[in-house]
């Protein structure tokens, strides 16, 4: 009857869902080598992921940057609020990049928010994890640089 529970949490890996300074993409000099013409890119609407590969597959985080247009959102309350909902989509659902068999491929990440009308969470979310799968499969046919 007192027979000691096994501890579920051994066998699952320990996630970090944080998303600190560091992983921000803030460098003008990448930021612009992120969105050279050449590199590829994917859309799954409401949402636009580019990435610049990385010369060889790692499990470090990528560098990510999370934008939306000024164009369609005039408002900064409604801009800051979609970049808040992208960025929580990604600091939850990162672990499918970083977890990915034999690392992933991805240096710099952009995630554009193209849609024309605010989105919710669950959609959003929803999005990104679909974006990130494809952008594995992609990644994986693709050579690397």
């Amino acid at each position: 009857m007192n027979e000691p529970i096994a501890n579920s949490s051994q066998s699952a890996p320990k996630r970090s869902y944080t998303f600190p300074k560091e992983e921000h993409l803030c460098s003008k000099k990448r930021i612009e080598q992120l969105f050279n013409r050449q590199n590829p890119s994917l859309g799954v609407y409401p949402l636009r992921l580019t990435w610049l590969p990385a010369p060889a597959r790692t499990t470090a985080p990528p560098e990510v940057l999370i934008t939306v247009p000024k164009r369609t959102f005039k408002r900064a309350v409604d801009r800051n609020r979609l970049k808040r909902l992208v960025r929580e989509a990604y600091r939850l659902n990162k672990h499918r990049l970083l977890e990915a068999e034999n690392g992933h491929p991805v240096a710099l990440l952009g995630i554009l928010y193209t849609g024309k009308e605010k989105s919710e969470l669950p959609l959003i979310e929803k999005k990104l994890i679909s974006g990130l799968n494809r952008l594995l499969a992609e990644a994986s046919v693709q050579p690397a640089p």
